[in-house]
C-alpha cells in the first residue's frame, strides 16, 4: 500500500512536468505552480508516513534515499528558479546574462567548496549502499559529527538528515542544467523539450581513466564540436563531471603531462578510432 502511494506521488509530478514548457516567458508562472504542487505533495507524504509504519527496513531506506529526495529536491529547485526569475532585473540582454552568469558562478563555488569535498557526496555519487542503513533510517542522526544547522530544524520523525543532503544534490544538478540553458538565449524556446541531466545520468558512470576523459574534453574543445568552441574548457569539463559522476581535478596540469608523453600524445583518442573501425567492420561481416 505504501509503495503504491509513494510511486503515485512521483507519477503525479512527472505528469505535471510533462506539461511544462520551461520557456522564459512562462517560467515564473510554471515554477510557482510546481512549487505549490510539490509543497502540498510533500505535506501529504509526511502525514501518510507519520500515520503508518514502513513495511520493512528496505522500504524505509528506499523512501528516504529515493522517493522523498526526488520530491524535496525538485521543490528546492523550482522554488529557487521562481525566486531567481522574479528577481531578474531585465527579461533579456547583457544585464540578464550577467545576472544568470553570477548565479551559475555562485553554484559552482558552493559545489567546489562544500559539496564535492564531502564524504557523503562521494558515497552517493558512487551508487554505494553499504551505509544506507546508517544514512537513510530514522533515529540515526549523529549530532556529534558536526552537522549543518539545518538538521536542528528538521522533524526527526520525517527526516534522516541525509535525505535532505540528497535533495540538495538533486536540486543543484537541476539548477546547474537550468542555468546553462538559460544562458543560451538561442535555445531558450527549446527548453520544454529537454529533460534534466539527473533523470538520465543516475546509473551512468565513467569507467575509463580520468586522463582519458580529459583527453576527450580537450579534443572536443579544440575541434569546436560543442557550441562552435564557445564553451570554455572548465565549463565543458564540469558538464562531463556532472554527467559521469567524476571529479577531474586540475585539468591544465593533466593536459601538460599528456603533452610530455612518450609516443602518442592522444592514446585514448587513438583507441577510440581503432575500436570504432573494428566495430564498423564487425557490422559489415
Amino acid at each position: 500500500m505504501k509503495h503504491r502511494f509513494f510511486h503515485e506521488a512521483i507519477s503525479k509530478i512527472n505528469k505535471k512536468e510533462d506539461r511544462l514548457t520551461m520557456k522564459p516567458s512562462k517560467i515564473i508562472e510554471e515554477s510557482y505552480s510546481m512549487t505549490l504542487l510539490l509543497k502540498d505533495l510533500l505535506s501529504e507524504l509526511k502525514e501518510f508516513v507519520m500515520n503508518s509504519d514502513f513495511e520493512n527496513e528496505l522500504q524505509e531506506i528506499d523512501f528516504f534515499k529515493n522517493i522523498k529526495p526526488q520530491i524535496l529536491g525538485k521543490l528546492i529547485f523550482y522554488n529557487k528558479v521562481y525566486r531567481m526569475e522574479i528577481a531578474c532585473p531585465v527579461p533579456n540582454g547583457k544585464l540578464m546574462l550577467q545576472y544568470f552568469s553570477s548565479k551559475l558562478e555562485q553554484l559552482k563555488k558552493t559545489f567546489k567548496e562544500h559539496t564535492v569535498s564531502s564524504d557523503f557526496y562521494r558515497y552517493y555519487r558512487s551508487n554505494r549502499c553499504d551505509l544506507d542503513d546508517r544514512f537513510f533510517r530514522l533515529g540515526n542522526i549523529e549530532f556529534y559529527s558536526g552537522l549543518n544547522s539545518v538538521a536542528f530544524e528538521m522533524d526527526p520523525q520525517f527526516s534522516t538528515y541525509y535525505d535532505y543532503k540528497v535533495s540538495r544534490i538533486i536540486s543543484d544538478d537541476l539548477l546547474y542544467q537550468y542555468l546553462l540553458r538559460r544562458l543560451d538565449p538561442d535555445d531558450a524556446e527549446k527548453l520544454g523539450d529537454e529533460v534534466s541531466l539527473e533523470a538520465y545520468s543516475k546509473d551512468i558512470y565513467w569507467t575509463d581513466s580520468k586522463n582519458a576523459l580529459i583527453e576527450l574534453v580537450y579534443a572536443l574543445h579544440a575541434t569546436g564540436a560543442v557550441s562552435n568552441g564557445r564553451v570554455g574548457i572548465t565549463k565543458l569539463a564540469m558538464i562531463f563531471e556532472m554527467a559521469f559522476r567524476i571529479k577531474l581535478g586540475d585539468l591544465h596540469h593533466s593536459f601538460h603531462r599528456m603533452k610530455d608523453r612518450s609516443g602518442s600524445k592522444t592514446y585514448f583518442l587513438d583507441q577510440l578510432t581503432t575500436n570504432l573501425e573494428k566495430y564498423m567492420h564487425k557490422d559489415l561481416d
